[in-house]
């Protein structure tokens, strides 16, 4: 039996393959409404219309996924601190888009990015960890954002949605995927066992927090709310928080005289 054979049988036994539809702009399926404030959470939009989320992670810095990209970029802005879209008050204009070059949109490659915002904020922002590391297949995470909570609508949810998710073990995932794209130690999937219950469209960039730790980006999935595709995430790994923390001191750097 091969190592595919083995996991898909070990983990869902009635497991079979089937043809998908990708789903690049993702949201959540079988969530519920958040209540706490999250002041650090971010609504990514196009003329004020959702397209991703986002976490604050410096006060004129938000951290998403490198294919949440609009443009013209004056089109776009971020509400912050909001847990509904239509009652958000505090909207902020953006001013450059940073990722690395080595982001592919095919293969899913470092698809992470950074938007400076046009202004300081008095959100208090997310911190991310200081030094990443992969996580545990099992781990018990929640995933936040407010996109479509069923496959067949387009239009994003008001209310911003959470969701537990669990960490699945990298080689399953890329048996799930049959290696399109390949999970790479910089990227990681979670998922939920129950049928209609993940992401779809509109939280791509959005947060996993595991043990209160935001540790990735939503990236994608195909079939959404299907427990064999589950979600892939940018994992903040070594990689990715040294390119973070680059990206952020040269910036510091280049407005200190």
């Amino acid at each position: 039996m091969d190592v595919c054979r083995y996991l898909i049988v070990y983990y869902f036994p009635a497991f079979t393959f089937f043809k998908v539809a990708v789903c690049s702009e993702v949201s959540i399926i079988g969530g519920k409404d958040v209540k706490k404030p999250q002041p650090w959470m971010v609504s990514v939009q196009k003329d004020e219309v959702h397209v991703c989320g986002g976490i604050l992670i410096q006060n004129q810095w938000v951290l998403t996924a490198a294919h949440c990209q609009k443009k013209p970029i004056g089109s776009v802005t971020v509400l912050i601190g909001s847990l509904s879209l239509s009652k958000g008050t505090q909207r902020v204009g953006i001013l450059s888009y940073e990722y690395p070059k080595t982001f592919n949109v095919k293969t899913k490659e470092d698809d992470i990015m950074l938007i400076k915002l046009s202004k300081k904020v008095k959100s208090k922002p997310k911190k991310i960890p200081k030094k990443g590391q992969d996580i545990p297949p099992g781990t018990k995470c929640v995933v936040t954002g407010w996109g479509t909570t069923s496959s067949n609508d387009i239009n994003p949810s008001d209310k911003l949605q959470m969701l537990e998710l669990t960490v699945v073990d990298r080689d399953l995932c890329n048996c799930y995927y049959k290696n399109d794209p390949v999970i790479t130690k910089d990227m990681m999937c979670a998922g939920s066992k129950q049928e209609n219950k993940g992401i779809c469209w509109g939280d791509s960039g959005g947060p996993l927090e595991c043990k209160k730790n935001i540790v990735g980006v939503v990236s994608g999935t195909k079939e959404c709310g299907n427990p064999k595709t589950p979600t892939v995430f940018t994992l903040l790994s070594p990689k990715h928080i040294h390119w973070i923390n680059t990206i952020l001191k040269k910036q510091f750097n280049s407005t200190t005289f």
